[in-house]
């Protein structure tokens, strides 16, 4: 029995231990290679002659624009140039209200930052009133050091009786 995965004697007469040089040739690396690449291109322009088709196809069969808007945008996949890139100018003008989110992470961010600074600062909610809000931590302190305010009450409530009629009061051992 022959084993092939031994060392494989060189012309000196010496082993070579590095690889097995009868697996796979370089050529048919290149060529599986070469084609590889010749494929990707031509997929490349079939994908990009299939999107050609369809926008064609779409901006044909777009149903007419409602003669109620204003301002119908020719393109609304690019910005136009006026707009500096600046994609919520480029939003509030040129499409109606409610709109769609643009970036729902920031939006949150900023909305969370308005409520920080809404319950840890001071200012004012009617400067010609001269009322404030303060700070949320500020106020717990104020209502520990004064107290919940307490309704004082009417003289007919002093002389009602303590129970209350909502539950009448049960004796053990009767029925009602």
């Amino acid at each position: 029995m022959r084993d092939d995965n031994h060392l494989v004697n060189t012309p000196e007469g010496h082993a070579h231990g590095s690889y097995e040089r009868r697996d796979i040739g370089i050529a048919g690396v290149l060529y599986f290679l070469a084609a590889l690449v010749i494929a990707g291109v031509f997929v490349h322009f079939i994908v990009t002659g299939l999107y050609r088709y369809l926008d064609s196809r779409y901006e044909t069969e777009q149903p007419p624009v409602s003669p109620l808007v204003k301002r119908q945008p020719q393109d609304t996949r690019h910005i136009p140039p006026q707009y500096n890139g600046d994609y919520d100018k480029y939003l509030k003008e040129n499409f109606p209200a409610p709109q769609l989110e643009v970036n729902e992470r920031t939006e949150l961010n900023d909305e969370r930052l308005r409520e920080e600074s809404t319950l840890n600062t001071y200012d004012y909610v009617d400067k010609n009133a001269g009322t404030i809000h303060i700070p949320i931590d500020r106020a717990m302190d104020l209502l520990v050091q004064r107290g919940l305010p307490v309704r004082s009450q009417s003289p007919s409530s002093e002389n009602a009786p303590q129970q209350s009629k909502a539950q009448p009061q049960t004796k053990k051992g009767t029925k009602q």
